[in-house]
């Protein structure tokens, strides 16, 4: 398989490097020289100087021969133009573009994007990705991480165990003894900073971080177990009145009339702009980290503050900065893999990786085969798989007990249709499950073994 990626920024290169990685022939292209060369340097992949919407550069990128185009460049109408140059010039078979601005996601423009018009695809909104997961967090306060997957039956959460957890130090084995009605599964905890596969004979220690998961409709339930069941926030703070705080701030004004809502942005038009797009909420110009500010917007009367401005140091000291001063929870976008090493440290409780999140939609589009999703959790120590079996899977048709899975792998649930099943040793999967895995880092390709997916693509 042949992939161009237009567009060498954080995305970009991302979704470079797993393709990479996988085998895949992957050729970069950017209008920056350095980053350009940053492919070149750290990846097994060609890069290409220019601009990823002129026909000669996408011909010299090999465009004749691509399978697919993925444009991730930071403007919207160049990767539009390189999709209708891809299809029109060179028939390239799947166009994949990043559209940032709300107003071409409208719903009275939905035939822009059909193949007489923009030949696109598939569309990421990273903003409403990323603003879908916060919102998310906000419904389930409890977790301090949640994952959802594209069939909505499913989701995994990671949720800090304290003494007062009522299964803790028990068995896994005797949960489903206990409570013999829930759909949910242990799959692994963060203990003392690293990543540990937890198996049935085996518990939960009070300060884990336990990866549990579950149907969704049987969420609140376990969070109630861990003495997490939470309500929402209904008052809010957020810094940053972007793309994504608008988002995240208009959703909220649609939900809970009680949910009272105030946004600080830095930039004068960005703070009008958002005054004039908000129903409810109250949008206060200023910086998020002078305290008179934040005094401001009562953060000692909140109970949730969302740094979501387009810098890491911002979102992390602020929120830092909003816990002192009295806010009950706060909550980080933070960009740098290297400073969610120290950000839950520094008193940030909860963090997404808009980068990662976008990476992981782009490449479920990309993947056609058998893992729809991996997700990197406890700093890349442990991943999270997203499976469906084939007829020629080893695991298809045996017990999973006849089948050595190896002390670094926990399966966590089986979606077969409509049903979500809990793995047990008496379980057979079949071809068209979907199976969520948690693997330890090195175990990870033994897991793409197990589906017969790492070479399975378009």
């Amino acid at each position: 398989m042949r992939v161009i990626v237009s567009g060498a920024g954080q995305v970009g290169y991302g979704i470079a490097e797993k393709l990479s990685t996988e085998g895949i022939e992957v050729t970069v292209i950017d209008s920056n020289a350095d980053l350009v060369q940053r492919v070149r340097d750290n990846l097994d992949a060609r890069g290409v100087h220019g601009h990823g919407s002129h026909p000669d550069v996408l011909a010299q990128a090999g465009a004749r021969d691509a399978d697919m185009l993925i444009a991730v460049t930071q403007v919207d109408e160049v990767n539009m133009t390189a999709c209708q140059v891809a299809h029109s010039i060179f028939e390239v078979p799947t166009r994949v573009a990043r559209i940032r601005a709300q107003s071409y996601l409208n719903p009275e423009w939905s035939k822009l994007f059909t193949r007489d018009h923009l030949p696109i695809d598939v569309i990421i909104s990273p903003e409403i990705e990323v603003g879908d997961l916060i919102l998310e967090r906000l419904a389930y306060p409890g977790a301090s991480e949640i994952v959802s997957f594209d069939d909505g039956q499913v989701v995994v959460l990671a949720i800090d165990v304290h003494e007062d957890c009522a299964v803790i130090d028990t068995p896994l084995r005797h949960l489903t003894d206990l409570f013999p009605n829930l759909n949910a599964t242990v799959m692994g905890v963060r203990r003392k900073g690293q990543a540990v596969i937890l198996h049935a004979w085996q518990s939960m220690e009070a300060g884990d971080q336990a990866v549990v998961a579950v149907a969704r409709s049987q969420v609140k339930r376990v969070l109630g177990l861990f003495g997490r069941d939470e309500q929402p926030p209904s008052r809010i703070v957020i810094a940053g009145a972007g793309n994504v705080g608008r988002y995240v701030a208009k959703r909220l004004e649609a939900g809970q009339e009680k949910t009272i809502v105030r946004l600080i942005e830095s930039n004068r038009g960005i703070a009008q702009l958002a005054a004039e797009a908000m129903d409810r909420s109250i949008v206060v110009f200023g910086d998020a980290l002078h305290e008179d500010i934040l005094k401001e917007v009562d953060i000692r009367d909140a109970e949730m503050f969302l740094g979501l401005t387009n810098d890491d140091e911002t979102n992390i000291l602020s929120s830092v900065l909003a816990s002192e001063l009295g806010c009950r929870a706060n909550f980080a976008l933070v960009n740098q893999p290297q400073y969610q090493r120290f950000a839950r440290r520094l008193g940030v409780d909860s963090f997404i990786n808009p980068r990662s999140v976008t990476v992981s939609k782009i490449l479920r589009h990309v993947r056609r085969g058998r893992i729809r999703g991996v997700y990197s959790l406890f700093d890349g120590t442990a991943e999270l798989i997203e499976a469906e079996a084939l007829e020629t899977s080893p695991l298809v048709g045996k017990p999973l007990r006849d089948f050595q899975i190896g002390p670094d792998i926990r399966f966590g649930a089986i979606i077969r249709g409509s049903q979500v099943i809990l793995p047990s040793g008496n379980i057979r999967i079949e071809a068209g499950d979907f199976v969520i895995v948690m693997a330890l880092s090195h175990a990870v390709r033994k897991v793409e073994q197990m589906f017969r997916v790492s070479i399975d693509f378009f």
